[in-house]
């Protein structure tokens, strides 16, 4: 462990700094989940180590919003230079009687890493927590998580200097409200470009910061000459965004290319708050340029390591159903069974392919029906309706659904469609099922009958696909099934629990 020397100074007082009691973490959030996707991990979690205890500022998983100090991981991964591992808690001396391995959330594996502010001082740690052990994390999820970490840094330093500048801003206008002198010396001082405004957003003064920055003469800024700084694909959006600023008086916030001095663009964040008197009538917009443009290079690193991930992952569902259909070919005995298996994978091919972390280019576009259910059932149903898209009608609500609920979604439709293509009402031409879904109190309710098939006989209770049937719904999502062989053909309802669809859905 290393040794930090900021472990000697006041925390609480450094972590106040961080105004952390004010919320408003949803791109932590953001981190967690992605974390959580990355290194297969159930639980994600941003932790902050104070005196007594360990919050979570951001959680993927965990409904707990603190727990005690004295049975924090995160409290030891803190004082790390890498990440610290923890492959069983149960064989671990230090933590086998921890109350959070032997209660829930049953942590065997962990891994964290730390999270150390620019003073070199621990705050906390960014961490994945399992139920099962595991030897290590991967390489790409090593590098993945510490990426991670240093982004969450990077929000929370944001977060502590835009909290300094605002509050700053606001008590030198009210100070120097009749002294324009006064304002801009102080300006000047800043480290941040600082401009501001008449009330009709008339650009009278930019402090020494912007004019070193951009390399401009003093001056030809000024009125509107500033939109002219921006990259040209960013003029018009940037205008746009300030003129509703003045026409309602909402705070100005926007991300732009911003001409540097060197000839490049930079992304750069500008900010503008309005100063008014004690009648609420704005008297000046105060603003800030801040240089962003690293923390945007590591968000595309971020965006192209989901990329990567996700396209080895559906390498490997290919990879294995290749693999199955080729052993089939060499033992022509288990091909039935082999075609079976290869439908499955190939059925969680497509889930994963459904809820995958997306970058922006490839992210699913709205009418594709991306975390809603619907959208996977017409992946699943596809085969089947190449024809007639009316062999499976899907009618009622088209409730959401996330990564946790699509695989077993997927397993459950598939075997369904799968027996009924085989034995029901899709094995004969004029055979058709009718999928209604309805929101029922606390569960979604999932009514399947088919129609116009052969007479049925009900599945074996110990048949492979009535088991994973049960699995799906009863084990994974929670639910209940109850199944009719009637003559007309099979009709089966399913109970899920809305908060196992989705877990946005479910926190609501």
């Amino acid at each position: 462990m290393a040794d930090h020397s900021g472990l000697g100074t006041d925390r609480g007082a450094l972590l106040a700094l961080y105004d952390l009691d004010a919320g408003g973490f949803r791109h932590l959030d953001e981190i967690t989940a992605f974390a959580s996707t990355l290194c297969d991990a159930p639980i994600a979690l941003v932790s902050i180590v104070e005196e007594a205890r360990q919050r979570f500022l951001a959680r993927t998983g965990l409904d707990a919003e603190e727990t005690p100090r004295d049975v924090s991981f995160c409290a030891l991964a803190m004082l790390g230079d890498d990440i610290f591992v923890v492959p069983d808690a149960c064989g671990d001396p230090r933590f086998a009687d921890n109350a959070l391995v032997t209660g829930p959330p049953h942590i065997r594996f962990y891994a964290g890493a730390p999270l150390i502010d620019s003073a070199g001082v621990p705050l906390g740690a960014l961490c994945v927590i399992d139920t099962q052990p595991r030897a290590d994390l991967t390489p790409l999820q090593r590098q993945g998580l510490t990426l991670l970490a240093r982004q969450v840094m990077v929000e929370l330093e944001g977060r502590r200097r835009d909290r300094d500048v605002i509050a700053r801003q606001r008590q030198d206008a009210a100070a120097i409200a009749d002294s324009d002198r006064m304002f801009r010396t102080l300006a000047d001082t800043m480290p941040q470009m600082v401009w501001s405004t008449l009330p009709d957003g008339y650009h009278d003064y930019y402090n020494a910061r912007w004019y070193e920055y951009t390399g401009v003469l003093a001056g030809s800024t000024d009125g509107e000459g500033w939109n002219d700084m921006f990259h040209p694909d960013d003029q018009e959006r940037a205008w746009g965004r300030w003129r509703k600023s003045l026409e309602t008086g909402e705070p100005y916030e926007i991300e732009y290319r911003l001409r540097h001095h060197s000839g490049d663009y930079r992304w750069t964040l500008g900010r503008a708050l309005p100063i008014r008197d004690w009648a609420g009538t704005i008297l000046r917009w105060i603003g800030t340029c801040t240089d962003i443009h690293e923390q945007k290079l590591m968000m595309e690193e971020r965006e192209m390591i989901a990329h990567e991930l996700s396209h080895r992952i559906k390498n490997i569902f290919s990879v294995i159903a290749g693999l199955i259909g080729l052993s089939a070919r060499q033992h022509p005995e288990i091909g039935a069974v082999a075609e079976d298996l290869r439908d499955r994978i190939l059925a969680l091919g497509r889930a994963h392919d459904f809820v995958r972390p997306h970058s922006a280019e490839s992210a699913p576009q709205v009418g594709q029906g991306q975390g809603l259910l619907w959208g996977i059932l017409d992946q699943i149903f596809a085969p089947y309706n190449a024809r007639d898209r009316s062999r499976i009608a899907l009618s009622g609500d088209n409730v959401p659904i996330d990564d946790r609920s699509a695989t077993p979604l997927a397993l459950l439709f598939h075997e369904l469609a799968t027996n009924a293509a085989k034995y029901g009402a899709l094995s004969v031409p004029d055979g058709r099922i009718a999928l209604h879904i309805a929101r029922e109190g606390a569960d979604v309710r999932i009514d399947w009958q088919e129609l116009g098939g052969p007479a049925v006989q009900s599945m074996q209770p110990d048949g492979f696909g009535s088991r994973l049937i049960t699995l799906s719904v009863e084990r994974q999502l929670g639910g209940r099934i109850a199944r009719d062989w009637s003559a007309d053909g099979l009709k089966l309802s399913l109970w899920i629990p809305t908060r196992s669809m989705s877990r946005s859905v479910g926190t609501e």
